[in-house]
């Protein structure tokens, strides 16, 4: 069965992209210092969460091979990160848009990494607010998001608010 055909997997595709448009939002034009602050002694930075979310694309990529692993990645530079971001939603994408079985269930590959890497993404905007470099509010549902459509190019929002 074809990717299309699924409709579990059409709504992961999809939840992927939302989480790309989410990140990528949440990522540009973060201040340079912004990758290294720390909202208290015992928090990420948001370069640390950032190297999480691309250990849980990894895993999530081993989990539909059927090769669970998991690793704890060292942050990375920003630009480089938010690279890594995508490089791992589009290898995951890659996996539940071709026709090869899922090794691990679409329900358990969203309550997992693909949940928590939803969470994280939402942490690293409230931290962009915390370190006094806002991103703008906006209307999700409204946005332009596509299944398939997981770089950092994404399309701009239909209405931003303060």
């Amino acid at each position: 069965m074809s990717s299309t055909d699924d409709p579990e997997r059409r709504l992961l595709r999809h939840t992927l992209a939302t989480l790309a448009y989410r990140g990528a939002r949440a990522a540009r034009g973060a201040p340079p210092e912004f990758a290294t602050f720390r909202a208290g002694p015992s928090t990420r930075t948001p370069a640390e969460i950032l190297s999480h979310v691309g250990d849980l694309l990894d895993w999530a990529v081993s989990l539909c091979q059927g090769k669970e692993a998991w690793r704890d990645s060292p942050p990375l530079p920003w630009t480089e990160g938010v690279a890594r971001f995508h490089d791992g939603l589009a290898r995951l994408d890659a996996a539940l848009a071709g026709g090869a079985p899922l090794a691990c269930p679409a329900g358990r590959l969203f309550q997992g990494p693909i949940a928590d890497a939803l969470t994280h993404v939402g942490q690293i905007s409230m931290l962009r607010r915390m370190a006094g470099a806002p991103v703008k509010g906006e209307n999700f549902q409204r946005a332009d998001i596509a299944a398939g459509r997981v770089g950092p190019d994404q399309t701009p929002p239909k209405r931003e608010f303060d």
